[in-house]
C-alpha cells in the first residue's frame, strides 16, 4: 500500500534544507505521496529509505514506452481504478493489424492510412497509434518481409511485432530493431528467448498467459532476465474474460497488492471475437495497448472520441486560452460575439460562426472553463472580468463600434455588463445554432442603426 505523508515524513532526514526545492521536509513528504516529487531529489536520504520510499510513491503502473520519434505512444504510469477519482493519464495506443500474408499493396495502404488520418476534435489532434504485424504465414521470411513493406512506407509508427517463434521475430527486428517496436509475445515457453531479443534492442515485451499465476510467473522470469518494460497479456477468450481479468489486474496493481501486475494491459480485439465491442471495452477498462483490424470511418472517430473522452481530466474542463479570435477576416465593423473558454462552447460556437459566413470577432473570456450557464451561475462570468476582458485585449482598437454580443443565458447580467463597459450589450440566442440567424437579421439591422 502507499505509505501516507506522515509516515514518508518519519522516514526523511528533516533537515529543511530545501535543497530538494520545498522549503520543508514535510512539504517534500506530502509531494511524495500524491506522486508529485521523486525520493531522488533529497540528497541525504539513506539507501533503505530510498528503497522503502521509491517502491511506495512511485505510480504502481509501470511506465511503458513504445516506439521513437514523435509518434511514439507511452502507457501505464495510472494510479486509480476510477477516472471520477483523479484522472487516467496515458490514453491507450490503438494499433491497426496486419498479416504478413495480405499482399503488399494492401499492408502499405493501411500503413500510409494510420500515418496520414487525423480527426480534429476540441482543439486537438486525434491519431492512430500504429501498426501491428502479425506472423500468421508462420514463415520468418515472409514476417520480415511484411516489416519491411510497413517500413519503406517513411511512417516511422511504433510496431508491434507479433509472433512466438523468436527465428521469426529475430528476421523482422533486423527491419525495424531501433524503432522500439512491441514484442509479443513471450509464453512460458520461449521466454528466455524472447528476452534475448528484447534485450537486444532495447524492446518492450509482452507477456503472455491465461491465468494470473502465469502471469505472475512470466514477470518473475522476464525480470530476471532483466527486462522491466513488460505488457501485461491474459490471454482472453472473449469480452467477458478480459473485463474480469483486467479488472483485476488493475485493482491489484494499483493496491501494490500483487508487484508483479504493475504494468500496462494488452488486448487484441479480434482474439475476444467482437472487435467493436473490444475496442470500446478495452479503451474504458483499462487496456493500454489495443490492436485492431482496420476500421472504418464511422467507427474509428467514434473510437478516437470515446478515447479523448474517457482519458479527458473529469475535474478539470479543457480549457481555451482568453483572447480575441477572428473568424473570417472581420473588418472594423465586424460583430464581436464574447463568450467563456470551455473548449466546447468555443469550438461548437465557432463552427455555426464559421458556416453564417459573417466575420466576426470572438472575445474569449476567462471562466475557468465553466460553461456560460454554470459561470453566470458561480459568479465566475460577472461584469468586471468582462470589462477587464475587453482592455487587455484592446477590443476598442479593433472596431469602430462600442455593441458586444453576450450569450442568451449570460442575459441576467447584460445590464450591469453595460454599466462597466460602457458599450452596449446586445443579448443573444441561448442556442449557438441560432447564431447564424440572429447575425443576418438582428445584427444587421443595429449594424445600420
Amino acid at each position: 500500500m502507499a505509505l501516507k505523508a506522515l509516515d514518508i515524513y518519519k522516514l526523511l532526514p528533516k533537515k529543511n534544507c530545501k535543497e530538494c526545492g520545498d522549503p520543508t521536509c514535510l512539504t517534500f513528504a506530502m509531494k511524495l505521496a500524491g506522486g508529485k516529487a521523486d525520493v531522488d531529489l533529497c540528497p541525504y536520504l539513506d539507501d533503505n529509505a530510498k528503497s522503502v520510499l521509491g517502491a511506495s510513491t512511485r505510480p504502481p503502473i509501470r511506465l511503458v514506452k513504445v516506439g521513437v520519434g514523435e509518434r511514439n505512444f507511452k502507457v501505464g504510469e495510472e494510479t486509480v481504478l476510477y477516472r471520477h477519482e483523479k484522472t487516467f493519464y496515458h490514453p491507450p495506443g490503438i494499433v491497426f493489424k496486419v498479416d504478413d500474408t495480405q499482399p503488399d499493396e494492401e499492408i502499405a495502404a493501411i500503413t500510409r492510412r494510420v500515418r496520414d488520418d487525423t480527426l480534429t476534435r476540441v482543439g486537438s489532434e486525434l491519431r492512430f497509434n500504429g501498426i501491428a504485424i502479425e506472423n500468421t504465414s508462420g514463415s520468418a521470411e515472409r514476417f520480415a518481409h511484411a516489416v519491411s513493406v510497413v517500413e519503406q512506407q517513411q511512417a516511422h509508427l511504433p510496431p508491434v511485432l507479433i509472433t512466438t517463434d523468436p527465428a521469426a521475430l529475430s528476421a523482422a527486428l533486423v527491419h525495424c530493431g531501433s524503432y522500439r517496436p512491441l514484442l509479443h509475445a513471450a509464453t512460458s515457453g520461449n521466454f528466455k528467448e524472447m528476452c534475448s531479443l528484447a534485450k537486444l534492442h532495447g524492446c518492450p515485451l509482452v507477456v503472455r498467459a491465461d491465468t494470473a499465476e502465469g502471469l505472475v510467473r512470466l514477470v518473475k522470469d522476464c525480470t530476471a532476465e532483466g527486462i522491466q518494460d513488460l505488457v501485461l497479456d491474459s490471454a482472453p477468450e472473449n469480452l467477458g474474460a478480459f473485463l474480469v481479468r483486467s479488472t483485476q489486474v488493475r485493482q491489484l496493481a494499483i493496491t501494490r497488492a500483487v508487484p508483479e501486475f504493475g504494468y500496462p494491459v494488452y488486448l487484441d480485439c479480434e482474439k475476444t471475437g467482437f472487435q467493436d465491442a473490444g475496442l470500446v471495452l478495452g479503451i474504458s477498462k483499462y487496456a493500454s495497448v489495443i490492436v485492431t483490424r482496420p476500421l472504418t470511418p464511422g467507427p474509428a472517430k467514434a473510437a478516437l472520441t470515446l478515447r479523448q473522452n474517457i482519458y479527458t481530466d473529469p475535474q478539470k474542463p479543457i480549457q481555451m486560452t482568453p483572447g480575441l479570435y477572428r473568424v473570417g477576416t472581420p473588418d472594423k465593423n465586424a460583430p464581436v460575439l464574447m463568450t467563456v473558454n470551455f473548449s466546447l462552447t468555443f469550438f461548437t460556437l465557432q463552427g455555426y460562426l464559421e458556416t453564417s459566413r459573417v466575420p466576426c470577432f470572438m472575445l474569449i473570456v476567462d471562466t475557468e472553463g465553466l460553461s456560460v450557464l454554470t459561470a453566470v451561475a458561480a459568479g465566475k462570468l460577472n461584469e468586471g472580468l468582462v470589462r477587464d476582458t475587453l482592455k487587455k485585449f484592446s477590443v476598442e482598437n479593433e472596431v469602430t463600434h462600442r455593441k458586444l454580443i453576450i450569450p442568451g443565458y449570460a442575459a441576467p447580467i447584460s445590464g450591469r455588463v453595460e454599466e462597466a463597459t460602457g458599450w452596449k450589450v446586445l443579448v443573444g440566442p441561448r442556442d449557438a445554432a441560432e447564431i447564424g440567424d440572429y447575425l443576418h437579421e438582428t445584427w444587421k439591422k443595429e449594424a445600420g442603426a
